[in-house]
């Protein structure tokens, strides 16, 4: 949706998006034309189509399928990247696995198909929480199921094949699982 539909807000809000029952927004990211799209699904899969595929439409619009989903899976996240980034995509599961993996792995396929893997979704590493674009001087923090907060750098995390199932980022007590996931870009420059 072009950003001059959201130029006159309401007290109350206006809608952006016509949500179907059963569904619920995700995300929202600001794009361009020589984006690429890269949709994360909790069984593991991704997948990275051009933002060209998708026209503008008005806020009212239900939108256009990214991704097909599998029985019971859903959609964790997506990111927006220009066509020449150079940054790499981490993917984060709820056991507190996770790994960076070059957008060059992903291959550009169109809009709603079913994707590729982009972790190995096991018992050990629990579904993909979250898919984020990130850059070595960036930071990671990640919520728990008991409300902590955890913390820590991305440039600990190397960079690893799509398919692998990752390292362990963050130290979980039995039991607890990631929810939530937000990167704090470059926080070397983020003023307070």
């Amino acid at each position: 949706t072009p950003l001059s539909a959201f130029t006159n807000p309401r007290r109350d809000g206006i809608y952006a998006i016509k949500i179907g029952a059963g569904d619920r927004l995700v995300e929202v990211q600001l794009t361009a034309n020589n984006h690429h799209i890269v949709i994360g699904l909790r069984s593991g899969k991704a997948i990275r189509f051009p933002q060209s595929e998708v026209r503008a439409m008005g806020r009212l619009a239900a939108g256009v399928r990214g991704i097909s989903l599998g029985y019971e899976d859903s959609v964790v996240g997506m990111v927006s990247l220009p066509e020449d980034s150079e940054e790499t995509l981490l993917a984060l599961s709820e056991k507190g696995y996770g790994k960076r993996s070059s957008i060059t792995e992903y291959r550009i396929t169109h809009r709603g198909g079913k994707g590729i893997k982009t972790i190995q979704v096991t018992p050990k590493t629990g579904e993909l929480i979250a898919i984020k674009a990130v850059e070595s001087k960036d930071e990671l923090i990640a919520m728990n199921d008991s409300g902590v907060a955890l913390r820590t750098d991305i440039v600990n995390l190397r960079t690893m094949k799509r398919s692998t199932q990752g390292v362990r980022v963050i130290r979980l007590r039995k039991g607890e699982k990631l929810v939530s996931a937000v990167i704090i870009k470059d926080p070397t420059t983020t003023t307070s």
